[in-house]
């Protein structure tokens, strides 16, 4: 599958937005603002992987506000850009490392606009890295189909709502998924998937910048109600104590518990998508 592009906002100058735009063809789409407030909205809004600041455009009005973005939103990394000579910049750049930033980028010269695609390129979750991680140990030595179906219900559960989405990123009849789990005495692929959501909801609480609601938004829920259903249905808690109860680091520790590592022996052996050895079908996804 090709590496989806990095989504970065950014507050820049006019003529800094049109070169970076151009040296982030096919690794990263800017979504521009006028401010890091704007910024702010877009990260509460969606998935945005970093921000990019102009250097030349903070000011010391800015550095507490920039300071509380990095407190708030500690998994969006802050990238300060410097695009041309300018005496004030050694001192901004100081308050912004003392504000909390920890990369700063010389775009004045080719060699930083390769440093900036690298930064970003190929980006994967950090959720799914970190599960995935997390579950190399258990699910070592699984079939291909087997660690792939884990790997898509962990990287897409935000967008794979239900069932039949899964069985369709995993090109396979919902009904087989289905019936291949329960045979096998295995956890339903609804739980792995409701649960799988649950882990991303825990990572997003890190950020003590998104409220429930931004929460809600970001995982499609239809409302915040709606998610506080689907906490109350799956664990018997409501939004504001899963956030109390369950960081993220528990609740990976409780999804393995529960849902994988009892299963290791199962899952050896185990064909989710009907793919054996002598098949000569591919699942890509």
């Amino acid at each position: 599958m090709p590496a989806v592009a990095a989504t970065v906002a950014t507050v820049l100058l006019p003529d800094e937005r049109a070169r970076v735009e151009a040296a982030g063809q096919d690794c990263f789409v800017t979504l521009h603002g006028e401010s890091l407030d704007d910024a702010i909205r877009q990260v509460r809004r969606q998935r945005v992987d970093a921000v990019f600041l102009s250097v030349h455009r903070c000011d010391d009005a800015a550095f507490p506000r920039v300071a509380q973005f990095v407190r708030e939103f500690p998994q969006v990394p802050a990238v300060a850009l410097i695009s041309r000579p300018d005496h004030e910049a050694p001192h901004r750049v100081l308050s912004l490392g003392a504000s909390g930033v920890r990369a700063v980028v010389d775009v004045s010269v080719p060699a930083g606009w390769s440093r900036l695609r690298e930064l970003l390129r190929e980006p994967t979750s950090p959720v799914a890295a970190r599960v995935m991680g997390a579950l190399d140990r258990d699910i070592a030595g699984v079939p291909p189909d087997c660690w792939l179906f884990f790997e898509v219900v962990v990287r897409r559960a935000p967008e794979l709502r239900t069932v039949k989405r899964l069985a369709s990123a995993l090109r396979v009849v919902p009904s087989s998924l289905m019936s291949r789990f329960y045979r096998t005495n295995l956890p339903s692929p609804k739980t792995y998937l409701a649960h799988a959501r649950l882990l991303h909801a825990a990572y997003l609480f890190r950020n003590g910048g998104l409220s429930i609601a931004d929460i809600a938004n970001r995982l499609d829920y239809s409302s915040p109600q709606s998610f506080g259903r689907h906490l109350r249905a799956l664990l018997g808690v409501t939004a504001g104590e899963f956030r109390r109860r369950l960081p993220f680091e528990v609740a990976l520790d409780r999804f393995r518990g529960r849902f994988v590592t009892p299963y290791r022996d199962r899952l050896l052996a185990f064909h989710p998508l009907g793919t054996r050895p002598g098949d000569h079908g591919q699942t890509t996804v």
